[in-house]
């Protein structure tokens, strides 16, 4: 009965501090666009970076 003393108190500063962390990342922008990353990843790419010239192996 006694950790009860203990443990409702740390729960409660716990669930404060979670909350707190929410609303700053929501602030922040953090959760504007969660579409997007997803949408991006689906999307085909064909204008890549041009092949880099191949070098040589060093023959000394």
């Amino acid at each position: 009965m006694e950790a009860l003393y203990l443990l409702i108190p740390v729960s409660i500063a716990t669930v404060f501090v979670a909350l707190w962390v929410f609303f700053k990342a929501s602030d922040g922008g953090q959760f504007d666009d969660l579409v997007g990353p997803g949408m991006r990843v689906l999307q085909d790419d064909d204008s890549g970076a041009p092949n880099a010239p191949a070098t040589e192996p060093d023959k000394s």
